[in-house]
Order: structure tokens, then sequence, then C-alpha cells
């Protein structure tokens, strides 16, 4: 049983162009065959000799620096997943328009282990340790809370979305130059 010829209006079943009222209309050209559509889409994933092969790593490395300067300075589109949005937006510049106790912590730490090697002053050393801890994690907690009601100021209580304490506490617990994506104000601009 033959099938009946599919016609669309661009595309006729003969590949000509057809005449509306004296003017032709149609593509101007027949229609590929699938062997040449197939054909124009074939490309090597690899590609084949030096100079090739040297566009395409100098492509790639291209992309991975435009994707590396676009993560650094917090464009929605580079940015992963975790990161996106305009709440964690507004979380990573609250963080980093304040003070932390947790930016502190990677040279606390230094401190604490060249300490440990005097032998009287390790008990004390693991008590203040312990201190620092406390009050990092009871920073965090404050700044979990302020960034909820702040939010929910802003966008209301029901719209906030599930993680953001979690995340500005793990943005507040690192030193300010480490963060990513790179700060992008200053300290003492709150976001509005």
């Amino acid at each position: 049983m033959a099938k009946a010829p599919i016609i669309s209006p661009d595309n006729s079943t003969d590949g000509s162009s057809t005449t509306v009222n004296g003017t032709a209309t149609g593509k101007g050209r027949p229609t590929p065959t699938r062997k040449e559509r197939e054909a124009a889409n074939q490309r090597p994933l690899v590609a084949k000799g030096k100079e090739a092969q040297k566009a395409q790593r100098d492509r790639v490395a291209e992309q991975r620096n435009r994707a590396r300067i676009g993560l650094a300075n917090g464009e929605e589109k580079f940015l992963p997943a975790r990161d996106r949005g305009p709440q964690r937006r507004f979380v990573r510049d609250y963080v980093d328009a304040r003070y932390s106790v947790g930016e502190a912590m990677i040279p606390i730490m230094v401190v604490v282990i060249l300490l440990s090697l005097v032998p009287n002053a390790s008990s004390i050393v693991l008590i203040l340790l312990w201190a620092y801890f406390i009050v990092a994690i009871i920073d965090c907690l404050l700044v979990g809370q302020r960034i909820r009601r702040k939010l929910g100021d802003k966008v209301g209580a029901d719209k906030i979305e599930s993680g953001l304490r979690w995340y500005a506490a793990m943005r507040a617990l690192q030193l300010k130059p480490m963060r990513l994506p790179k700060p992008q104000v200053k300290r003492g601009q709150f976001p509005s």
C-alpha cells in the first residue's frame, strides 16, 4: 500500500516551488535526501590532524577559562546549581557584607597546631579551641536566622528556599578571599 506524500508549506513533494497569485513560493531548491542530511550532520568526535587537535584544545581551554572567570564573577549561567537563584545571591551578598567569627577558623587552626608543640599550653589551647568552635556555631545559627527573617520580609516566608541557612553557614566559615563565587559586595554593603 503506497503512503500519501506529506506536503507542507515549505516542502512540496517534488522539491519545486509553487506559485500563488503569480509569485513563486517555496524554498527554491530540492529537498535533501536522508543520506545527504545524515552526511551533513556527521563530524568526527575527535579532531583529526595536529592543527585540528590544537584548535580543539584551544577552544576547550577558552571555554574552560570563560567558565572559570564567569564563576568567579558570579555570572548566573556559570554557577553550579547550589549557587543559582536570587535568594542564593542575597545570602552570598549578606554573608560577604558582614564579619563572621568562622572566617578566622583556618588561621586559628594554624596557631593551634603551633601551640600544640608547647607542652604546657596544650590543655589551655584545647579549651580555647572548643570555645571558639561554640562561638562560631552560634554565629552561624544567628546569621541563618537573620537571613531567613530578611528573606521572609522580602519574598514572603512561604517562598523561602530550603537549605539557605546551611548555605549561609558554610559560606560564613570560609575566609572571604577563598569564597567562590567571589564576593560581589564590600563589608557593610548589605543587600536590600
